[in-house]
């Protein structure tokens, strides 16, 4: 009778809490039995290690094999602990020694011939490898992302060259500790965008302060054109924040692009998506778009036509910037911190208030189509413009692009460096204290907010986001205080002007 003890990491969320594997051989007749509530694919495990031990010409032991992956009461999923299975049989077999198996965490599913193949969320469970000082052996082709975790990595092709690693006969060379630079940020340029100069302050703005935006406007005024061009002006990804984005598509199986790893996200789920798809779900649970799009940009584009209960599931995160998925068997939170950038047109139709086009919906239709977005939602947005339809003559000119995203993006980080360094969160992030130490106003500016106040029957939460938006103005103008003028854009930026009437 022979036991052998390693190392290896769950995933649970984004977390990937630590697993100990147990492996006994015992007399008796030959089984392969798998313990600690193993799901479908950890029990399958047994075929697939037995076949990669065989084929790999090693020596399969035949007793009773009994693996325990501990604690018993966390559920294991995937194929992840394939390896360390092996390696445990073939340790307990003093076919490894024990001893090489310290201080190394182990990762990676196993072909029928040997091979290792990628398993998931490799990159979280490196980071939490490195803190402990553990080394991990995981397969080559999760070798780029798990760099990213800068710990001790060692990318294997096959069972057999992690053997002959472990012996020291053959040792795998490490992978280079060091993370790619900033991502190239050149895309959809600003410039391209003609006329909208109030849109465009406003996606300066939102930039510059981490705000909810909302444009509405007829068909082919350049809503989503605007809304891409964001991620363009907005500061770089710390470190932190990118390891946290390149997180979420690890857990999701999804290749890195070590090439754009520090790239914002930009993501745009289509209308019809459902509420797991929009906000996680499913058995696993798996992150959903909201998650995909931390740190960046999630655009809903066409906002009535989203369902209800997609729209109304979006306020906790977009609050809390975290969403917690919870399941009978399970719950795991995932990361949801994202600017929200919405569309919509100003009627069923679309060309309510257009000069160029012919508006033939009722008063009620208008009414039922905004209905569609709950007053709660509409208070987490900061700031809404309407998007009208540029002059024809703006169009031929090729000067009416105005500033590119450079220029603005040096404005927006200026901007951001001010507030990070005042409270240390960007403005859209005050809150209690914080936001009153900010946002210090003259008595005209408080004059104008109490009015302001009466008059739209501004709720508290819009009051503290009109705070918020005029802070962010005084920081792009390079103001210490905020006055009526900050104020007074603020407020124009959160009504939506109706320019014409419904029949």
């Amino acid at each position: 009778m022979s036991i052998a003890i390693l190392a290896s990491r769950a995933q649970l969320g984004i977390e990937a809490p630590p697993v100990t594997i147990e492996v006994f051989l015992s007399g008796g007749l030959p089984r392969f039995n798998v313990v600690g509530m193993p799901e479908t694919a950890v029990r399958e495990s047994s075929d697939r290690v037995r076949g990669a031990i065989i084929n790999s010409g090693l020596p399969f032991p035949r007793e009773r094999i009994t693996v325990s992956l501990a604690p018993a009461d966390m559920r294991k999923t995937g194929g992840r602990f394939d390896l360390a299975i092996a390696l445990g049989i073939l340790c307990a077999q003093k076919a490894v020694p024990a001893r090489s198996l310290d201080n190394t965490e182990f990762l990676g599913e196993l072909s029928l011939n040997g091979n290792l193949r990628p398993v998931p969320g490799v990159l979280p469970a490196a980071l939490r490898a490195g803190e402990t000082g553990n080394a991990v052996v995981v397969p080559r082709d999760n070798a780029g992302e798990a760099a990213l975790a800068r710990g001790k990595v060692y990318p294997a092709r096959t069972l057999l060259d992690v053997i002959a690693h472990l012996k020291g006969s053959r040792p795998i060379e490490a992978a280079p500790d060091a993370r790619p630079g900033a991502a190239d940020s050149r895309g959809p340029d600003l410039f391209e965008v003609r006329g909208q100069s109030r849109a465009k302050r406003a996606l300066e703005i939102a930039a510059a302060g981490g705000h909810n935006l909302l444009l509405i406007g007829p068909p082919g005024t350049g809503k989503s054109m605007l809304a891409r061009r964001l991620p363009g002006i907005l500061p770089p990804m710390t470190d932190r924040e990118a390891l946290e984005t390149a997180g979420v598509n690890s857990v999701l199986g999804h290749r890195i692009d070590l090439s754009r790893w520090r790239r914002r996200p930009f993501r745009a789920p289509h209308h019809t998506a459902s509420a797991p798809a929009v906000v996680g779900g499913g058995s696993g649970p798996r992150p959903g778009e909201i998650s995909r799009a931390h740190n960046g940009v999630l655009f809903l584009d066409e906002l009535p036509e989203f369902s209800r209960h997609v729209l109304e599931v979006l306020r906790e995160p977009l609050e809390a910037g975290v969403i917690t998925i919870s399941r009978a068997a399970r719950q795991a939170d995932f990361p949801a911190r994202v600017q929200l950038v919405a569309a919509m047109n100003p009627c069923p139709c679309g060309y309510l208030g257009d000069t160029r086009g012919s508006c033939h919906c009722s008063r009620d239709r208008v009414t039922g189509y905004r209905s569609k977005i709950s007053g709660p939602l509409l208070d987490r947005i900061d700031l809404r413009v309407e998007v009208g339809r540029p002059p024809v003559d703006t169009l031929r000119d090729a000067g009416a692009g105005g500033e590119g995203s450079d220029a603005v993006r040096k404005r927006v980080v200026a901007a951001r460096s001010v507030a990070l360094d005042r409270s240390g969160v960007c403005n859209a992030e005050l809150d209690g204290e914080r936001l009153e130490a900010a946002c210090r106003i003259g008595k005209e500016g408080l004059a104008l907010l109490d009015e302001a106040i009466e008059r739209f029957a501004l709720s508290v939460r819009a009051y503290h986001r009109v705070l918020r938006v005029s802070r962010t103005i005084a920081d792009l103008a390079g103001a210490e205080r905020v006055d009526a003028a900050h104020v007074a854009e603020a407020l124009s930026l959160r009504a939506l002007e109706q320019r014409g009437t419904a029949k």
